[in-house]
Formats: structure tokens, sequence, C-alpha cells
């Protein structure tokens, strides 16, 4: 009974946040102030203290600029998650840009929608890509394309990094900053999570976002570790394919050695 009044108090709250932020925010976006990314950081900071997510980050954020931040993806949190530390604009599927609530959202946090199926639109996306970057955003994409069940790593996808190669070969910089990123759930209600526990945490397969939403605010108390790994330098020598290699590589060895760490938790607790 008291998780669920929870839950609608938090709803409440955070709906009033909303409501109050949005108009704000529009006229910001609207006449392209400075501050556009401060009020979306600003909301996905309550919203991750409102719904019970604490988030401990490890390892330098980079203040260097063009940077491209390259991360696992797991959940719709993820957004708010990465959306709390720092300034953002994140590129994703189209097909977010159609989705009721969501939609309205992430275009108010600028968000850059990409149709990956469609190779003919790939060079213009690029650039709408590198001209974000070259306004000073940090540009978060998910490396896998799509998410997964919080145990494992997918495949990173190369073509991903067309923006940061079009940089560089259009002499628009000499090079980009990759920021390889780990996202890992971690504890429930403090209790280190197992990998039937952390898939409740995630959001893939064929799953509607608003039950899964009610039942992570239902929950609440979860523990996400975000892992900074060693930036790359993207410059006209760089060959895709192997940065994109190195970038997964790094991502993978900082979330399964968190997974060890925590594992050994629960052999410890036990």
């Amino acid at each position: 009974m008291m998780a669920r009044i929870r839950l609608y108090l938090v709803i409440f709250i955070l709906g009033i946040i909303t409501f109050v932020l949005i108009p704000v925010q529009w006229i910001v976006v609207k006449f392209n102030l400075a501050f556009a990314g401060k009020i979306p950081m600003l909301w996905h900071k309550i919203a991750t203290k409102l719904v019970g997510v604490r988030i401990r980050v490890t390892g330098n954020i980079p203040e260097k600029r063009p940077m491209m931040i390259v991360s696992n993806h797991i959940s719709w949190m993820d957004i708010p998650v990465l959306g709390s530390i720092m300034e953002l604009s994140f590129i994703a599927k189209s097909e977010v840009n159609e989705m009721s609530g969501a939609n309205l959202l992430s275009r108010l946090q600028r968000t850059i929608y990409v149709v990956r199926d469609e190779k003919r639109k790939a060079g213009e996306q690029a650039q709408n890509i590198t001209q974000r970057m070259l306004d000073g955003d940090a540009v978060v994409l998910f490396g896998e394309g799509t998410t997964h069940d919080g145990n494992r790593i997918g495949q990173f996808k190369s073509a991903l990094l067309g923006a940061a190669q079009f940089a560089v070969k259009d002499d628009a910089v000499e090079s980009v900053l990759i920021q390889p990123v780990s996202i890992v759930y971690t504890k429930l209600h403090g209790m280190p999570m197992g990998r039937y526990t952390r898939a409740k945490a995630a959001w893939y397969g064929d799953m509607t976002i608003g039950p899964h939403a009610l039942n992570i605010m239902l929950q609440g108390a979860w523990d996400v570790e975000v892992i900074f790994g060693d930036p790359i330098v993207f410059d006209e020598n760089s060959n895709r394919r192997h940065v994109t290699k190195e970038i997964q590589s790094q991502v993978r060895y900082n979330f399964l050695n968190t997974l060890h760490v925590r594992t050994n938790e629960i052999v410890k607790a036990d």
C-alpha cells in the first residue's frame, strides 16, 4: 500500500515539474538560447531522485569538445541517468519521435533522430550530428543500436561513428573525442542484483514502456554505476571499425568488471 502511495506521489510531483518546465524549455529551444541543455539536466536530476535512482560515477568526465559519448544500452532509464550527470544531446531512432509523450520530451531535449535503415540519408544525418557537436554539444549514441537485458554487451555498430568521421574528413575539426561509457544496474533496495533482478531494470524486446516505467517507479531504490573509460581521439588517420572495436572492448571490460565486483559482494553476503 505504501509503495503505491509513493508511486502516485512521484507521478504527481514529476507531472507538476514537467508541466512547469515544458513551456520554459520550449521558449529556450525556440530562440536557441545558450542554456538549452541546463533545463533537461535539471529535469533528469529531479526525476532520478524522485524515482529513487542512485547514481555512482567512476572515471573522469572530459570537458574537451567536440565530443561523442558511446555507451551500452539497457533501458529507457539510461537517458535520465546520463542526462542527470551532464548536459547532453541524444541520438535516437526515428521511432522514438512517434511515441506518445516521449516524443515531446525527447524533442525538448533536442534529440537528434536518425533513420538507420535508409542509407541514402546517412550523409545528411551525419552532417546534422556533426553540426551539433561543432556547436559544443556532447552527443550520446548507444553503440548497440538497441537495448539488452542488462547482463551482457551487444555488438557495437561502426556505422554510428559516421558523424565523427564526417567531421574530420570535411576538415571541420582536427579530431573528435570519443568517450566510452558503461552503464551497469547494480543494486535494488540496497542489495546487489543478480542475473534475474538486473533484467527487471532492462527495457528490451517487445516490452511496452508504460507498464515498465510504472514498475520501475513502484520498485524505487535502484543503484546504477556509470563508468567513464579512457577517451579515444578520432582524427583523419583513425579507422572507424578499429575505433568501434576499441570502444566496445572498453565498455565490455568496465561492464563485466563491475558485474564481477558486485557478484563477489553477493557471495560474501551469503
